[in-house]
C-alpha cells in the first residue's frame, strides 16, 4: 500500500542547488534508511509525482530509474513503482554549505561526489556569503545528517560564525576552504593556509618578480576572501624589499610600467586586463599579472595568465575520504604557483 503522507516522505527544496531529481533519489533512500518506507510500499506514479512536486516528468522519471537501476525500486506495468528492497548499504547524508558557486566551486563539487560515490546523498546549499542565510540554512536544517560539511565565507558578519557552527555536533563537522577561530572540538578540516600559500607562492614567484618595481594586490574592501592572504602578501613584500599597496578598486588606479598586480577576483581581473590593453601596455613585460584561483581559461588568456591556486580537485576528494574513513583530521591542502606570459 501507499504510505500516508508520501509527499511529507518525498519532497522537493526549493532552497537547495542539488539537482531535483536528485532530492528525490535522496528522500526515498533517507526514508528507507529511518524505516519510513518499507518493502512492498507502493510509491506515486510518474505523472502523480511530477505534479505533486511540480517538476518535469523527465526529473520524476529520471530519480526512479536511477533507483530501479540500484534495485531499491521495482516495477510492474500498468501498476506502477514500489519499493523492492530495503537492504541498502549505509547511506550518508551530507548537509553541504558552499559560499558560492563559481568554476573552481564546481571542481570541488564535483570531485567530492565522485569519490563518495553512489551511496550518498547530498543536500546542497548556496548562502552567497551572506552571514543571515547561512544562519537560517543551518538553524533549519538541524536533521538527522551523517555530515554538515560547510565552507565559511562571509562579506560580513563572520566573526559570529563558530557560534553557529558550535551548535553542531562536532563528529558529523567537516570544515571545508578554511577553518574558523572560536570552533572548538574535534572534527574534521581540509582547508588552505592563506598567508602561508600567498607567501610561499610568491617567493617561487621571487625571480620573475624582480623585474618589477612594485607589487599590487587587488583586493576588495567587500571581498569575502580572508584578509590573511593580504597580510602574506605585505610580509613577502616586505622581506625582499618590494614596494607595494593594496588596491581596493583597480576601476581608479593608474597603472605604470614596472608595476605587478596579483588579482584575487575574477572581475577585477578582467578590468584589469582591459585598462591594460587601453594603456598599450605590454603584460609579462611591462605590467605583470598573477591570478587567484586556476581555471582552463587563464591558460589561453594572453598567452597565458600565471596563477596562484590551491588544488581543488584534491580539495573535494580529500573531503570525501574524511568522510568514508570517519576520520577528524586537519588537512592543509596544497598550494601551486604556475608561471605564464602574465609574469
Amino acid at each position: 500500500m501507499k504510505p500516508v503522507g508520501i509527499y511529507d516522505i518525498i519532497r522537493i527544496d526549493e532552497f537547495s542547488s542539488t539537482p531535483k531529481y536528485q532530492q528525490i533519489i535522496n528522500s526515498i533512500l533517507k526514508a528507507i534508511e529511518s524505516g519510513r518506507l518499507q518493502q512492498q510500499d507502493i510509491l506515486p506514479s510518474i505523472n502523480d509525482l511530477s505534479y505533486e512536486l511540480d517538476v518535469s516528468r523527465d526529473t520524476a522519471e529520471k530519480g526512479y530509474r536511477y533507483l530501479k537501476k540500484t534495485g531499491v525500486l521495482g516495477s510492474v506495468p500498468g501498476k506502477g513503482y514500489f519499493i523492492k528492497n530495503t537492504v541498502v548499504n549505509h547511506v550518508l547524508n551530507i548537509c553541504l554549505l558552499f559560499n558560492k558557486l563559481s568554476a573552481h566551486k564546481k571542481i570541488i563539487y564535483d570531485s567530492f561526489v565522485e569519490a563518495l560515490g553512489s551511496n550518498a546523498a547530498i543536500d546542497f546549499y548556496i548562502y552567497n556569503n551572506d552571514f543571515s542565510l547561512f544562519k537560517k540554512l543551518l538553524s533549519s536544517k538541524q536533521e538527522d545528517y551523517t555530515h554538515y560539511v560547510i565552507i565559511p565565507h562571509f562579506i560580513e558578519g563572520g566573526e559570529k560564525a563558530c557560534d553557529i557552527i558550535n551548535t553542531l555536533p562536532k563528529d558529523k563537522l567537516i570544515l571545508l576552504d578554511k577553518k574558523v577561530a572560536g570552533v572548538d572540538g574535534e572534527y574534521g578540516a581540509v582547508y588552505e593556509n592563506f598567508s602561508k600559500d600567498i607567501y610561499t607562492a610568491l617567493h617561487k614567484a621571487k625571480e620573475q618578480l624582480s623585474k618589477y618595481h612594485s607589487l599590487k594586490i587587488l583586493f576588495p574592501q567587500n571581498s569575502y576572501y580572508p584578509h590573511e592572504i593580504t597580510d602574506g602578501f605585505s610580509r613577502f613584500c616586505q622581506d625582499y624589499a618590494f614596494k607595494y599597496k593594496v588596491v581596493s578598486n583597480i576601476k581608479t588606479e593608474e597603472l605604470k610600467k614596472g608595476e605587478a598586480y596579483i588579482s584575487v577576483m575574477e572581475d577585477d581581473l578582467v578590468t584589469l586586463i582591459e585598462h591594460i590593453l587601453q594603456s598599450n601596455l605590454e603584460v609579462g613585460k611591462d605590467i605583470g599579472i598573477i591570478s587567484y584561483n586556476e581555471t582552463p581559461v587563464k591558460k589561453i588568456i594572453l598567452d597565458g595568465i600565471t596563477t596562484i591556486s590551491t588544488d581543488f580537485k584534491k580539495m573535494g576528494k580529500m573531503t570525501a575520504e574524511l568522510i568514508l574513513s570517519g576520520s577528524r583530521q586537519h588537512i592543509e591542502v596544497p598550494f601551486m604557483l604556475t608561471l605564464r606570459a602574465s609574469l
